[in-house]
């Protein structure tokens, strides 16, 4: 294959590089992918995947343990085998790997390429060099190339922390054994999925948290999240910034010194997991040589296009610094071909973005938060609706959390949805349509909604604008 030419090359296999590739073949040409690892990238092999699988798995075990909050059901939950529940965790991702990405690589009839990638060439000329596990190289010259490499876990560089042994998002889901007891540092998606889930499967678990947890998302979904949190006994340590780390030579544990609203703290526990971020993956990638700028944290940096500094070469999903969600990865990937292989100017608009953390209850949003709407000049008006007020919630005997809605003063065009509820997720998708119409407040609380549904409280939260709706019958 030394020189051979296609019309695109992609570097990295996960959800951008695949939509990259099908809609690239879609358009009759030539491809190629080169993945030095695993197929499918971190979604389905170490993210989105086996994160939400074993989510579920300990929902299931805590809903047994917490049935008493309907009278006249009894049930138990005994300790957790966790050899087993990794092991079916890891046949669901083969499964899926499978079949959503292995076998559609040979169903659209693209070059699949395992080794290590990196640019060589000029910058008017790039190609690819691919070094594959037997010691052999190939050099690809394509007209355009896609980064779509992804991000890793990335750790602060606190004194003690490489040589005392942390876990990752990543290998926390392979551990063999329930840790007795677990110290997270970060306040994020990925920290608060990772504490609800080791604490439902039996761990003790204490979150060291900069600022307050879930900081980009309304101050509402942050409060909700720790009294639920505090509920289910996760002690939240906020204003905490871990300043050393070192092994607890007593038990084989680790001992975490750190600041805490100004004073200092030692945490103890049987492991600690590091859940402070991602960063880009673009090491190897040798991106100097063709002319493709970089950001301070290492992210591609790209244009409204996706175009890097290099107009053949692309980039798409983690790499590029945005938000590191995989429909925006693949959204990216599609458009970038678009824009390279037909001439479209497509740009990604990003104001209708869902964003769901998959604790129990969730949180979703979509548009503008409260803050974010007045930083841009918005005049606004909102509405938070406690989930007493949904009849959903009520009959779920749960109403942990509320819906918010935020309006532009004078219009109602809502600007904003947000909530911590079971089914958030689903709140955010129906947002997503809601925003997308342009719709007012009025419209909303005009529309149709089944009754006893989560959804419900959308339209529930929209006539608060207007209406007492303590004084409201059902379905009113």
């Amino acid at each position: 294959m030394t020189n051979e030419r296609f019309d695109l090359a992609i570097v990295g296999s996960g959800g951008g590089a695949f939509a990259a590739a099908i809609r690239a073949t879609g358009l009759g040409k030539r491809v190629v992918m080169v993945e030095r690892g695993t197929v499918g990238g971190t979604c389905v092999n170490t993210g989105c995947v086996p994160s939400k699988a074993l989510l579920a798995a300990a929902e299931a075990r805590h809903v047994a343990l917490d049935a008493a909050r309907f009278p006249g059901v009894a049930a138990s939950a005994g300790p957790v085998d966790m050899p087993a529940l990794i092991q079916s965790k890891a046949a669901l991702v083969e499964s899926m790997r499978t079949e959503k990405y292995t076998e559609l690589a040979a169903d659209h009839g693209w070059t699949m390429l395992e080794g290590e990638a990196s640019f060589t060439g000029t910058q008017d000329e790039p190609r690819l060099r691919v070094a594959s596990p037997d010691g052999a190289e190939k050099t690809i010259e394509a007209d355009h190339y896609l980064v779509a490499t992804g991000s890793a876990p990335w750790t602060p560089p606190v004194p003690g922390l490489d040589e005392t042994g942390y876990l990752t998002s990543t290998t926390a889901m392979e551990l063999d054994e329930v840790p007795e007891s677990m110290l997270i540092m970060g306040g994020g998606y990925v920290a608060l999925e990772m504490a609800q889930l080791f604490s439902r499967l039996g761990s003790r678990v204490t979150m060291l948290v900069r600022s307050r947890l879930a900081s980009q998302e309304e101050p509402e979904a942050s409060k909700a999240l720790a009294e639920v949190f505090a509920d289910e006994g996760i002690r939240v340590v906020r204003r905490a910034s871990a300043e050393t780390v070192e092994r607890d030579h007593a038990n084989g544990g680790v001992l975490v010194s750190a600041s805490v609203a100004g004073g200092r703290e030692t945490f103890r526990a049987s492991r600690l997991l590091v859940a402070t971020g991602r960063r880009p993956v673009i090491d190897g990638l040798n991106l100097d040589a063709v002319g493709v700028k970089t950001g301070a944290t290492g992210e591609i940096v790209i244009d409204s296009r996706l175009a890097t500094s290099n107009p053949r070469i692309w980039a798409a999903g983690d790499v590029a610094g945005h938000r590191e969600f995989v429909y925006v990865a693949a959204a990216h990937g599609a458009l970038a071909v678009d824009n390279a292989l037909t001439d479209a100017v497509a740009e990604v608009d990003y104001r209708h973005l869902p964003r769901v953390t998959f604790t129990s209850p969730a949180i979703g949003s979509v548009g503008m938060t409260e803050k974010e709407a007045v930083a841009a000049g918005i005049r606004c008006e909102c509405r938070v609706l406690p989930l007493e007020y949904v009849p959903r919630a009520v009959v779920n005997r749960d109403t942990r959390g509320f819906i918010k809605v935020v309006a532009e003063l004078g219009t109602g065009r809502i600007l904003g949805i947000s909530a911590v509820a079971r089914d958030a997720g689903e709140l955010a998708a129906a947002g997503v349509y809601i925003l997308e119409a342009g719709m007012t407040t009025a419209q909303v609380a005009a529309a149709w909604s089944p009754y006893l549904t989560m959804a419900e409280g959308i339209r529930i939260a929209a006539k608060a604008f207007t209406t007492d709706i303590a004084k409201l019958s059902c379905c009113a």
